[in-house]
């Protein structure tokens, strides 16, 4: 399980301070997906950082699995698998290599190695481009590489940040079939978009962030009953003001 609770996160710009993330709080639970939703520089991506160290917060508190981030970030590393914003692969390495690199950063023997690797494989149908050079590859296979290796150690807790953009239909439905069957094994994933109907449709709760801060939480469902709107894509407009900031756009 992962807690956030009140994270602050600012930044210095050349125009002032920018306030990125505004007392952000939520809980993601085992054997769920928690979609975490948003326009585009909506705070989700930063928030996503702090969560698996990357940056630390001005304010606040992370928690997974019930260890402090701030207090043993080496501990919450070892028990999250994530596939960050930026997709970067080993050009020179086959996928394999990359994926096994990554296995012995986590401290796995060689056998157990192999033997995620093909699971993965399996799971993700990487084994016609297993043993290729990642120069080359298609966004799809870059990304299938990246989740793989990101999920070599086994984690219980996995975070995604857009993991569809720029995939094809076939890629991406079989991605989420890929990420149902995590959450029916009782992990805790987290999910970024900025799309409604794709985290709709993979995700158990969703939590609505915009300008920094959380707007909403609940089931799709929920988020529903509490807009009285009946389309999803609808809902998050309400939701993140966005109908509101292209009014205010248009005026100016």
């Amino acid at each position: 399980m992962i807690l956030l609770d009140n994270l602050h996160k600012s930044f210095k710009a050349k125009t002032g301070t920018v306030h990125a993330v505004k007392g952000v709080g939520f809980e993601a639970r085992d054997g769920e997906i928690t979609g975490l939703l948003g326009p585009n520089g909506a705070g989700k991506t930063t928030t996503l950082r702090m969560l698996y160290t990357l940056m630390a917060p001005d304010q606040g508190r992370i928690e997974v699995d019930g260890i402090d981030a701030a207090k043993d970030p080496t501990a919450v590393r070892q028990r999250l698998g994530v596939l960050p914003d930026a997709r970067g692969v080993y050009k020179r390495l086959s996928a394999r290599e990359n994926i096994a690199y990554f296995g012995r950063l986590h401290g796995l023997d060689e056998a157990t190695i192999a033997r995620r690797t093909a699971d993965m494989a399996r799971t993700l149908v990487m084994e016609d481009f297993l043993d290729r050079r990642t120069e080359g590859f298609s966004q799809g296979q870059r990304t299938k590489t990246a989740i793989a290796r990101a999920l070599v150690h086994d984690p219980r807790n996995v975070i995604l940040d857009e993991p569809t953009n720029g995939l094809d239909v076939m890629t991406t439905r079989g991605l989420r079939g890929f990420l149902r069957e995590l959450r029916d094994e009782g992990r805790c994933v987290i999910f970024s978009s900025h799309i409604m109907q794709e985290v709709a449709a993979l995700c158990d709760r969703i939590v609505v962030i915009a300008h920094g801060e959380v707007r909403a939480i609940g089931s799709p469902d929920e988020l529903r009953e509490q807009t009285g709107l009946s389309d999803l894509e609808d809902v998050f407009v309400r939701l993140a003001d966005l109908e509101a900031e292209a009014n205010t756009g248009a005026r100016a």
